[in-house]
Parts: structure tokens; sequence; C-alpha cells
């Protein structure tokens, strides 16, 4: 048997996308749903090992985890022949499996814009990684956490459209 045939390339990217994606929801999730609720609970002396250790390193892993999921899913969606079908929400195809993994890819394609163009520059503002000004500083958070949590409400439908296109269609 040949193990580098289409079919096992097809599965690698399946298996990449999913490991990236949810490495991406994870932290994602993480930072909404335990990070940021917790900060106040922190002392302020223990608080600068969240900004200067914890949280640069989870923005990276972050940043880059919507990256590969957002590739490696459109290297899949091109493999197995539904890319354009998919962007076009099955509007060309007709086939509501395409429309379903579409939804998805639009949501996810949102999400990872959001993650590179919104919450990592004011993520960076925030936790003085940049120069900007101390008043800077709290609007910068405030705008990266409602990012955030605008991402983390479209994560739901996300991750429906993507199981549904491959459990229901």
């Amino acid at each position: 048997m040949d193990y580098f045939d289409y079919s096992w390339l097809v599965f690698f990217f399946r298996f990449l996308h999913v490991l990236s994606g949810v490495m991406w929801i994870g932290l994602l999730w993480y930072f909404n749903f335990v990070q940021a609720p917790n900060m106040g609970k922190i002392p302020d002396d223990q608080k600068p090992a969240i900004s200067k250790v914890i949280a640069p390193a989870a923005l990276f892993w972050f940043r880059w985890a919507a990256m590969s999921t957002l590739v490696t899913g459109l290297i899949l969606a091109w493999m197995n022949g539904y890319l354009v079908d998919s962007i076009a929400l099955g509007l060309t195809s007709g086939v509501a499996k395409h429309a379903a993994i579409g939804f998805g890819m639009w949501f996810g394609a949102i999400m990872a814009y959001n993650v590179w163009m919104v919450i990592w520059p004011n993520q960076k503002v925030a936790l003085g990684m940049v120069e900007a000004p101390p008043e800077a500083k709290p609007a910068a958070a405030r705008k990266a956490l409602l990012f955030s949590r605008t991402n983390t409400m479209l994560s739901i439908p996300m991750l429906y459209a993507m199981v549904s296109a491959q459990n229901l269609y």
C-alpha cells in the first residue's frame, strides 16, 4: 500500500486542520472562560507573570493556530473539490454540504481576521509589548476583549457548521 496516496494526504490535512482548530478554539475558550474572568482574583504582585510570560506565549500559539486552521481548511476544501462552491455558500452548486461548510469557513475566516488584525495588535498594546501611551492600554485591552468575546460567540455556529457538514450531509 502506498502510504502517500491522495486519500492519505486528504486525511493528513484534515488531521492537521482539526489539530490546529482544537488548539485555536481551546485557547480562545481558555482566554474567555478561564483567564479573563479570573484576572481580578490574582494578587497584583503576581499579575506580571500573566502579562509578561503566560499571555504572550498563549497569544503566540493562539494566532498561529488560527492561521494554521485557516490554511489547512482551505487546502482541505481544495483537495476535496469544494473550495469555490463552499466560499459561495453552496449557491453555485445547490449542495447543502457546501453551504454548511461554507458558513463554517466564513465564520472561521472572520475569526482569523479578528485574531490577526484586531485582537493581536490590541493585546500588544495592552500587554506593553509595543510603545503606547499609558492611557491607550485600557482601551486596547477592552477592544481585544470584545473581539475575543465576539470570536467565542462565532465559534459556536462555526463548529456547528463544520461538524454538520461532515455528519449530516
